[in-house]
């Protein structure tokens, strides 16, 4: 046994009002605000940044909901050496360095920068530096 369904196309304006109705029921609603010039989105380890995207605020009861559509995404992996702390070796791990590689102070406080603290990595480069 067919059943005969008719079927017709839907408007954009008929999906929409269709759309805002389904979510209305749910007690959600959407707005579109529109297209941005850049979305950036900042996390621990690396920014996104999305150009000319469509954002669209959903309301529901949760709270705010922002949506970013579409646009061009440009990943960055770069930390920021202003935010984050300079590193400055003790007089402890100076005098150790600077006696173990058999070298003047400044020179081991240097290497302890350069190799972030890492003490025997200093050392090592310094005795390569020497031979």
């Amino acid at each position: 046994m067919y059943v005969a369904v008719e079927v017709r196309r839907l408007s954009p304006r008929e999906l929409r009002r269709m759309q805002e109705r389904m979510l209305g029921s749910l007690g959600v609603s959407m707005e579109e605000l529109g297209s941005a010039k850049e979305v950036t989105i900042e996390l621990e380890d690396r920014t996104i940044k999305i150009n000319r995207p469509t954002v669209v605020a959903i309301n529901s009861q949760a709270g705010k909901i922002y949506q970013i559509v579409g646009g061009e995404e440009v990943e960055s992996l770069e930390q920021k050496e202003a935010e984050l702390p300079k590193y400055e070796p003790s007089p402890e791990d100076v005098a150790l360095v600077a006696a173990q590689a058999g070298v003047e102070a400044e020179e081991a406080r240097k290497a302890l920068i350069e190799s972030g603290g890492d003490l025997a990595r200093a050392i090592m480069n310094l005795r390569a530096q020497r031979s």
